[in-house]
């Protein structure tokens, strides 16, 4: 089992109305919940970890994980609001305006933190909950807890830097989670932003320093390229026609795990030595694939593994 743990919130989505006007439709989001959505669509046992409200919007966000298999039994449930993510598009470009005070979600802490289950193969962790406090303190705590019990962990910044209210603070706790973590994922402007604005094979170099043993850098369209103790692999992106970018990453995160999971490399010590060039090269081409369908859908509507070509 993979355990997700993260943001679950409502992305309002812009549409038009009957009359041609202006309007936003909700729709179940958050980076974390999209992973663990598609983790589970992708055939995998998974599990989510949140803070999560007792609101329509909360009921409607559980709803959503038990229809597509995703067990929510640890969340933290109270009845503050639950996060809204007013989503705008530009050339199917994603940007967002988030309501997130007081809400179930932030307010999360240690003292809610659930006992990892004993079936627990890697813990997942990414998205807004880890620039917002409390919460990103309580995840914090998580990651440790996981890694020391021997537990893979993944972690995906996915930085936006509007979001961060005290650079420093987020720096300290991103060099804490990476000091646990066996993989990381980010984007090239991610990887940039976080180590600077030198080549790849430097920063990510870097970046191992500090942890982590797999670092994967996306690029969008061209392709994903992981960096780990066997040296790189490359896969170049799916060529198709988007509609919206949302919950590609984190369908990537998803397709990933996946495929690590189908190949018995979700191990810290494999991870550690290197995993061979064929299982991990495979396990990206799974996430590229699963994140190309994604970009062809409005919004985060990840796929099944029989939609994957």
């Amino acid at each position: 089992m993979i355990l997700c743990a993260g943001e679950a919130l409502i992305d309002m989505l812009p549409r038009k109305t009957e009359k041609g006007e202006a309007a936003f439709a909700p729709y179940p989001g958050g980076s974390v919940l999209n992973t663990a959505v598609a983790l589970s669509r992708l055939g995998v046992a998974t599990q989510f970890f949140t803070g999560l409200s007792t609101d329509l919007f909360g009921e409607r966000l559980a709803n959503v994980l038990t229809a597509n298999g995703v067990g929510h039994g640890l969340a933290a449930r109270s009845d503050r609001p639950t996060t809204l993510a007013f989503v705008t598009l530009t050339d199917g470009q994603a940007s967002y305006a988030f309501y997130d005070e007081n809400t179930a979600g932030r307010m999360l802490t240690e003292a809610d933190l659930p006992a990892i289950p004993e079936d627990c193969a890697a813990c997942f962790f990414g998205g807004i909950s880890l620039a917002v406090e409390p919460c990103a303190e309580a995840y914090a705590t998580l990651a440790a807890r996981a890694a020391g019990a021997g537990r893979v962990v993944m972690l995906d910044p996915n930085i936006r830097p509007s979001f961060i209210a005290d650079e420093e603070r987020f720096r300290a706790r991103m060099d804490r989670m990476l000091s646990h973590a066996d993989i990381v994922k980010l984007s090239d402007e991610d990887l940039r932003w976080l180590m600077g604005d030198r080549s790849f094979v430097e920063l990510t170099s870097e970046l191992q320093k500090k942890g982590p043993k797999l670092v994967l850098v996306t690029q969008g369209a061209a392709g994903v390229t992981a960096f780990g103790p066997g040296g790189e692999v490359h896969v170049d992106a799916t060529m198709v026609e988007v509609v919206d970018t949302v919950g590609a990453g984190d369908t990537f995160n998803a397709g990933l795990l996946a495929g690590l999971s189908d190949a018995g490399l979700l191990d810290k010590a494999a991870l550690a030595e290197g995993l061979p060039e064929d299982g991990l090269r495979a396990a990206l081409e799974l996430g590229v694939k699963a994140a190309a369908v994604t970009v062809t859908r409005a919004g985060a509507n990840p796929p099944r593994r029989e939609e994957i070509a």
